[in-house]
């Protein structure tokens, strides 16, 4: 049996490595050549998924090692027999993590002591928008929620949604939708020159969901003007080629890493090889656990003398500071076209180890119970 898998997903040879013989090719290159001899196809985001590249193949298994699937024509696949998998929610916990540094960071410029005095609010409330509406409610943070098809379906008594102009008055908005074109309620660019027109300069725009939820022209135009807000992009129009002038207008800049902490790319290998073992039939042995590695940093410590807010936002940028990402993309955008958008997928195939806050232990020496709750919500392990 023959598997081919993008290169960059993690920990092939040990979740797949006894099922088949792993071809490992460029995700972003793949070809129908590539795939036309193979039975199992794995890929991430940056494979387009469909006709073009299967017809003609023996692939009778697709996964896709993410929790978005726009990438892949799903009708396609059924119509051909063809079974699909992805992993919903895998990297949530990471892209949650990357939205509270970001608001560390934004509440610290703002000059706050307290954090959760930042109103946030998260448009898109499935797996990603859902852990970080969750966290914030439990940090104390005024959330406000908007979800126009869960609003729809969902009857009185679950959450309390708000339209989107509403959510655009929070002090922080962070996008976490899907992308969709054709459906009702489309996201595509649901961020348009009117919306943008009402943020103010006292406000943070976070996309960490799909690049083309935002117009990207009418963003570069709303940023040369005097009163813009402040945004941070980790997600493109027109990915891996971006504009460096759209990069010099940002306040934070990231190449699509959002959900790459190792927990969670290894947690979406687990997730695909699930699914495939149930297809074929075969038991289910493997676990993500059993392959993470001892992370680099395993503990800090705090005592009765620390600053709860200080203390939160050390924590946090331990474990990742995107200030660090911000500084990588900005270097890799000299040299023409090409050469900016080989040096983007670079910084997304070399990316560095970063580990979720449940990897590092903080031990608190006489703090306080509320200290002690603002790590817990965030998902730190905590030694008393």
């Amino acid at each position: 049996m023959l598997i081919v898998a993008d290169e960059n997903i993690p920990l092939l040879d040990s979740f797949f490595g006894d099922i088949g013989e792993i071809r490992r090719v460029s995700g972003r290159t793949m070809s129908a050549d590539d795939v036309r001899d193979a039975d199992i196809l794995l890929v991430r985001s940056v494979t387009r998924v469909g006709r073009e590249l299967l017809e003609g193949s023996r692939v009778r298994f697709v996964g896709t090692a993410t929790i978005g699937t726009d990438h892949v024509d799903r009708e396609w696949l059924e119509r051909n027999g063809i079974s699909f998998s992805a992993a919903p929610g895998c990297n949530a916990n990471s892209v949650a993590e990357y939205v509270l540094s970001i608001l560390s960071l934004h509440a610290e410029q703002r000059g706050l002591e307290d954090w959760t005095r930042i109103s946030v609010g998260i448009v898109g409330v499935g797996n990603v928008g859902g852990e970080i509406a969750h966290k914030l409610d439990r940090l104390g943070f005024d959330i406000r929620l908007c979800d126009p098809p869960r609003a729809e379906r969902e009857e009185e008594g679950g959450p309390q949604f708000v339209s989107l102009a509403e959510a655009l008055e929070c002090d922080v908005v962070t996008l976490h939708t899907p992308l969709t074109k054709e459906q009702p309620y489309s996201t595509y660019h649901m961020v348009g020159e009117r919306e943008l027109d009402a943020l103010t300069s006292d406000q943070l725009l976070i996309n960490a969901g799909r690049g083309e939820v935002v117009d990207t022209v009418a963003l570069q135009a709303r940023l040369e003007q005097g009163d813009a807000p402040l945004v941070a992009l980790d997600v493109w129009e027109q990915e891996p080629r971006i504009s460096p002038d759209l990069v010099d207008q940002l306040w934070l800049a990231t190449p699509h890493v959002a959900g790459y902490s190792l927990e969670g790319k290894v947690q979406g290998t687990e997730m695909i090889y699930q699914a495939l073992s149930r297809f074929l039939g075969l038991p289910v042995r493997k676990k993500a656990g059993q392959f993470l590695p001892e992370p680099a940093l395993s503990k800090v410590s705090f005592t009765s003398a620390a600053d709860e807010d200080d203390a939160v936002r050390i924590a946090l940028r331990v474990c990742y500071d995107p200030r660090r990402d911000d500084t990588r993309l900005r270097a890799a955008m000299g040299g023409s076209a090409d050469e900016r958008a080989a040096a983007f997928d670079r910084l997304r195939r070399d990316y560095p180890v970063r580990r979720e806050c449940s990897s590092l232990k903080v031990q608190l020496k006489g703090t306080s119970k509320s200290l002690q709750d603002s790590f817990r919500a965030i998902g730190f392990k905590l030694k008393i």
